[in-house]
């Protein structure tokens, strides 16, 4: 399958209510990744995102590391975000010290209007001290989101407040040169994570 075809079908995929709605299938290929490689690399956008400290972020300014993992969804996703970002917790504890330094992981809630700087802080926070939250404007989150190939849409308010959020599962990783070479899709384990994080930081991501 052409990567620009798999590009594609990755940017059409969503997760209704955060429970799949289908399965994007990652062609086997010899350059030694579990996750694909895009052809057609995204461009990182450069609106800019709060962090839960208040600052501002950019996907493009901001990410200044040799790599970037961004993934979209929300606090109160029953289950394939935690599920992600246990996945991506675990990748980045099997990482050297060295490797280690030169990794961000982002995490970009879909639902700003519950998910306040306080309830994005404390959810990333339960996998990594140091992986990051983001929150903002929800046209500009779904106009970044969109910049990424990663659709999201919200649904109808629920009874606890919230809102049943549709959004891309998979992760996009974004290089020094403010552009995404490589995207997993949320099946990727931690291992295989890893194994692709130690490969493009030997590659100079």
């Amino acid at each position: 399958m052409a990567r620009s075809l798999l590009g594609l079908l990755v940017g059409v995929l969503l997760l209704g209510g955060c429970s799949s709605a289908g399965q994007v299938v990652v062609p086997t290929d010899d350059d030694g990744l579990h996750g694909a490689r895009l052809d057609q690399p995204y461009t990182a956008p450069t609106a800019p995102l709060t962090a839960t400290d208040g600052s501002s972020y950019s996907l493009a300014d901001s990410t200044d590391k040799p790599l970037t993992l961004v993934f979209f969804g929300y606090t109160s996703c029953p289950d394939i975000c935690t599920i992600v970002m246990s996945s991506l917790a675990a990748a980045v504890n099997r990482l050297d010290d060295a490797q280690r330094e030169q990794v961000d992981v982002v995490f970009v809630t879909t639902d700003p209007t519950v998910d306040d700087a306080e309830k994005v802080r404390r959810f990333v926070g339960r996998f990594d001290p140091d992986f990051i939250g983001l929150t903002g404007d929800l046209d500009t989150i779904i106009a970044d989101a969109g910049a990424l190939a990663v659709a999201v849409e919200k649904g109808d308010k629920l009874p606890s407040g919230g809102y049943a959020v549709a959004h891309g599962a998979q992760v996009i990783g974004i290089s020094a040169d403010d552009r995404a070479h490589v995207v997993w899709n949320e099946e990727t384990s931690a291992a295989d994570f890893a194994d692709d994080i130690a490969t493009l930081l030997d590659e100079g991501a």
